[in-house]
């Protein structure tokens, strides 16, 4: 296989929970079985990966044959749950290892699953999870409104097919990611900068801030 017959990533979208968890409709874009799945998010962007920031509350090992954990991440608009498990390694063994609450970077790819009752949840399987310090956390709230306000200001420009997409697909108003990423800047005002007591620092990891651009690849 030459260089240019491997695949590259996709990026990963900075994204807010409260739109992720709206993002329940999943496309590929071709019918090649190896064809990526993405979710479309309601702002009119497609996202076969993520990244996230915020603080890990709750770890649950919810396997029953081998060890699953389930961690409950949440960011100021509202909670991320990621899964990892045998097919996930790494992400797992930091989700074994850590003890809330403690700052996140996380990258992964989103999954839904269909209830019985016929909802669909939202959650991410992790690919990579970093620890981080307050400042990282912060100035993640900071990139992801401005990325989050270039998709709405977009939203309604000539030609964008996937916020057509979004517009056909999900019954909600756009305004409501404007006034939850404006919620989300204010509370930064509001919030103390080391309120975990975590400090600027790495950790007993030793990650630290400037590994989460480098490792994770959000999206520039």
């Amino acid at each position: 296989m030459s260089a240019n017959d491997i695949p590259s990533r996709e990026v990963a979208r900075r994204v807010f929970a409260d739109e992720f968890n709206d993002a329940a409709f999943t496309f590929k874009e071709s019918d090649d079985d190896r064809a990526p799945v993405y979710v479309l998010l309601p702002t009119g962007a497609k996202a076969n990966r993520v990244f996230f920031v915020g603080t890990l509350t709750e770890k649950d090992d919810v396997g029953e044959d081998n060890e699953y954990w389930r961690g409950r991440i949440v960011d100021p608009t509202g909670t991320f749950f990621v899964y990892a498990g045998q097919y996930q390694p790494e992400a797992a063994s930091t989700l074994r290892d850590l003890e809330p609450p403690a700052y996140v970077a996380v990258a992964g790819k989103p999954r839904t699953y269909e209830t019985d009752d016929g909802s669909v949840n939202v959650s991410v399987r992790p690919e990579s999870i970093v620890v981080v310090d307050a400042a990282t956390r912060d100035r993640w709230v900071v990139e992801t409104a401005e990325r989050t306000l270039e998709r709405i200001e977009a939203f309604d420009a000539e030609g964008n097919e996937y916020a057509r997409m979004a517009r056909e697909e999900y019954d909600l108003p756009i305004e409501r990611y404007t006034e939850s990423t404006i919620s989300a800047l204010e509370s930064l005002e509001e919030s103390d900068s080391d309120e975990l007591g975590l400090g600027g620092g790495t950790t007993d990891s030793g990650a630290g801030p400037g590994d989460t651009a480098d490792d994770l690849q959000p999206e520039p």
